[in-house]
């Protein structure tokens, strides 16, 4: 058998290196032929996905986190050629948020199941932006939830708190946001404090921000706050986030659709798969089984 190897090694405090000294030999007891490619630049791992030759080979892995796997996908679902292979990840960011739905986090464990051949097909949300099309594995997000990861990059040398200290501090400050929310044939104007649409059960370190997400049921699912919770509300909402709780507090509205439009008044960037991106307004519609990952 015959992969593809591609590190990022700037994902996960850098540890690309680390993690490729620890698998490639698992590769290569099975017998398992690597054609390793470090990536260099943004976007690319997207580039490669996009342009390498697929013929001979059985699989296309790569050592990184969401950003990495976001990349892979955004370069392999518009192939000119439309050829696809599977996609195996062995995690090495900081959140690894798609390898917790697969319960495969341990990087040993990731190679195994990669060697093992198993596969399953995944969802993808497709949005549009202005006339340009993304790919989205995992979130998609406006309002707070993208307040916080942009103000968290100021602040990463607090490492994985800097979320919990920028999420206080953008509860504490938060303003409203008037929108115009399409969810399949349900309408609803208000003021918001997000939305995130989820195609993964969890989110940043470790959350359930979508307990009852499904990668491969054909529907995204969309967790709602409005505007007008009292700050000591919204700040008991935060340690729910770990074990799904939060979506049973009535303050929280849950969706599952095949499709949904946010239609702000005030257009505003977008949190996709981790990444600060793009613009409203968006229209966001589900491809059942858009591509192969190995699984346990």
């Amino acid at each position: 058998m015959k992969f593809y190897l591609i590190i990022n090694p700037h994902s996960g405090g850098k540890n690309g290196q680390k993690l490729l000294r620890l698998v490639k030999p698992i590769f290569e007891s099975a017998g398992i032929e690597l054609s390793i490619i470090e990536t260099t630049f943004a976007g690319h791992a997207r580039e490669l996905a996009n342009q390498l030759d697929f013929s001979g080979y059985d699989g296309f892995i790569t050592i990184g986190g969401d950003g990495t796997i976001h990349e892979v996908v955004n370069g392999l679902l518009p192939r000119f050629d439309k050829k696809q292979i599977p996609i195996g990840v062995i995690p090495g960011g900081s959140g690894n948020s798609f390898m917790y739905d697969l319960d495969l986090l341990d990087p040993v464990k990731a190679a195994r199941a990669i060697i093992d051949g198993n596969t399953r097909q995944i969802d993808v949300a497709e949005v549009k932006i202005n006339h340009v099309t993304k790919y989205a594995v995992n979130i998609i997000g406006w309002g707070l939830v993208t307040d916080v990861g942009k103000k968290a990059e100021r602040f990463r040398w607090l490492g994985e708190s800097r979320y919990t200290f920028t999420s206080l501090i953008e509860v504490i400050t938060q303003s409203p946001r008037y929108a115009k929310l399409l969810l399949d044939e349900k309408q609803i104007i208000d003021d918001y404090t997000f939305i995130i649409a989820c195609n993964t059960i969890h989110t940043g370190k470790g959350m359930k921000m979508a307990p009852k997400a499904k990668l491969d049921d054909g529907l995204i699912d969309v967790v709602v706050v409005k505007y007008g919770i009292s700050r000591f509300k919204l700040l008991s909402l935060l340690p729910k986030l770990f074990d799904g709780s939060h979506i049973e507090n009535p303050i929280v509205e849950y969706y599952q659709v095949k499709e949904f439009s946010l239609i702000p008044v005030d257009d505003e960037i977008l949190n996709i798969d981790g990444e600060i991106l793009g613009s409203t307004p968006i229209n966001v519609k589900m491809i059942p089984k858009a591509f192969t990952v190995f699984c346990k």
